[in-house]
C-alpha cells in the first residue's frame, strides 16, 4: 500500500524548490544581478532590420557618419541595439525626403495598434509568438509594449522576470476595483530591448477572474469591466506604437478585457484535428460572449483577424492536409507564412531566450538560419498589417 501524503505541503515544497533552482540558473546566466542583457548585432542583421544594404552601413562608417560600431576580428562590424535606434534617426534625418521611413512611429491620426494573441488551448505557441513579435517590432523601430496576461507568467520569464522572486507588479494593479489600484505607468518595466517595455504577470492576475463577477453585481464599474484595459492604455497612448497582449489560454474576464481593448486579433493554431476542434469551440464561445458584451457597450470592431499556423512541419503529411483543410475555409485570414517547428526555438528557450537574443554561432547555422528566416517572415507579414491599419502602403 502506498503511503498517503499532504498534497498542499508536497506541491508547495516542490514549487519552492523549482523556483529556487530557476533563480540559480538565472544568476549563472546573467551575472551579477540576474538581469538580462542583449548581444550586439552584426552589420548584416542591422541592415536587414533597418531595410538598407550592408554596403550602405559600411559606407556610413567609413565616412564617420552615424554611431561607431564595434570592430571584431576580420573587420566585422557589430552594433548595439541602442545604436540601431541612432542609425534609424540618422538615416531618417539625412535620407531623401521621399524615403523618410526609417523611424516608423505613429503619425497624427494613426491609432495605437493593440494586438491580442489568443488561443483557448495551451501549447499552441502563443507566448513564443507574442515574445518574438514584440522583439521584432522593437528591432524594426516601433515603440512596443508587451502585456503578459497569463498568471503563469511565461512571457515574463522569457524577458528575465521571475514573479515569485522579483515581486514584480502585474496589470492587475492597474485594473483592480479597490483603492489599491495604481496607474498603468507604475506597472510598466523596461526590457533588455530598447523600445520594448513589458507589463509582467504574476499569480495575482487570477484575482481579476474572482473580483470581476463580484464587482458586476454591485457597481457600474464592474458592469463595464471590459473597458478597464482600454481606459488604462489611454494614459500611455503617446508612448507606444503597438501593444501586444499575451492572453491566458482560457476564455475568462482577462481575455475578454484584452479583446475589448484590441484593434486586431492573432489566433495561433497547431494544424492537428484536436487543435482545430478545440479552436472551433473557442470561436463559438468567444463569438457568443462578445456579442453579449457588445450589447452593453463593448467595442468589438477590429482592423484585422489572422490565424497563425504554429509548430508546422511541412513534411508531415497529416499536418499538410490539415493546413489545406483550414485554408479551404479561412482562405485569406490565414497568414501566408507559417511558424515552422524548429529545434532552434526550443534550444533558445532552455536559457530563457528568443531567436533574436541568442548568438547564431551557438547553433547549427543552417538550423538557426531557417528558424530566423521563418520567424522574420511571420513578423514582417504582421508588421505589414499594422502599417495597413495606419493607411500606409
Amino acid at each position: 500500500m502506498l503511503p498517503t501524503f499532504e498534497f498542499d505541503d508536497k506541491i508547495l515544497a516542490q514549487g519552492a524548490e523549482i523556483s529556487r533552482k530557476l533563480n540559480q540558473l538565472r544568476l549563472e546566466k546573467f551575472p551579477p544581478n540576474a538581469k538580462k542583457t542583449l548581444r550586439q548585432f552584426s552589420m548584416a542583421e542591422v541592415a536587414h532590420y533597418l531595410g538598407v544594404s550592408p554596403n550602405n552601413l559600411k559606407r556610413l562608417h567609413l565616412e564617420k557618419k552615424g554611431p561607431e560600431p564595434t570592430i571584431a576580428a576580420g573587420g566585422r562590424r557589430f552594433y548595439r541595439a541602442e545604436q540601431m535606434i541612432e542609425l534609424r534617426q540618422y538615416l531618417d534625418k539625412n535620407g531623401r525626403s521621399d524615403a523618410k521611413k526609417y523611424v516608423p512611429h505613429r503619425k497624427v491620426g494613426e491609432k495605437l495598434q493593440v494586438i491580442a494573441v489568443v488561443n483557448f488551448k495551451g501549447g499552441s505557441g502563443k507566448t513564443t509568438t507574442a515574445a518574438h513579435l514584440g522583439q521584432h517590432l522593437a528591432l524594426t523601430g516601433h515603440r512596443t509594449l508587451v502585456i503578459d496576461l497569463d498568471p503563469q507568467a511565461s512571457l515574463s520569464a522569457l524577458h528575465g522576470f521571475q514573479p515569485e522572486i522579483d515581486r514584480n507588479p502585474s496589470l492587475y494593479d492597474a485594473i483592480r476595483y479597490d483603492e489599491d489600484r495604481t496607474s498603468i505607468h507604475d506597472v510598466i518595466l523596461a526590457t533588455n530591448f530598447p523600445s520594448l517595455d513589458i507589463i509582467p504577470a504574476n499569480l495575482e492576475l487570477q484575482e481579476y477572474e474572482y473580483t470581476t463577477p463580484l464587482a458586476m453585481q454591485g457597481s457600474k464599474e464592474g458592469k463595464r469591466f471590459f473597458a478597464r484595459l482600454g481606459n488604462a492604455l489611454e494614459a500611455v497612448d503617446d508612448r507606444y506604437d503597438v501593444v501586444i497582449i499575451d492572453c491566458p489560454p482560457q476564455l475568462g474576464y482577462l481575455t475578454l478585457t484584452a479583446l475589448a481593448a484590441a484593434t486586431s486579433v492573432l489566433i495561433t493554431v497547431h494544424p492537428q484535428m484536436l487543435d482545430l476542434m478545440s479552436m472551433s469551440q473557442f470561436l463559438l464561445m468567444l463569438g457568443n460572449i462578445t456579442r453579449t458584451i457588445k450589447q452593453v457597450g463593448a467595442r468589438v470592431q477590429m482592423d484585422w483577424l489572422r490565424y497563425l499556423i504554429t509548430r508546422y512541419e511541412p513534411t508531415d503529411v497529416p499536418q499538410a492536409q490539415m493546413l489545406g483543410f483550414m485554408q479551404s475555409m479561412l482562405a485569406e485570414e490565414i497568414l501566408k507564412s507559417p511558424m515552422l517547428k524548429s529545434t532552434a526555438i526550443s534550444d533558445a528557450g532552455l536559457t530563457k531566450q528568443t531567436l533574436y537574443e541568442v548568438d547564431r554561432a551557438n547553433f547549427n547555422r543552417d538550423t538557426y538560419d531557417r528558424a530566423i528566416e521563418c520567424m522574420d517572415a511571420v513578423n514582417f507579414e504582421i508588421q505589414g498589417l499594422i502599417h495597413q491599419a495606419w493607411g500606409r502602403s
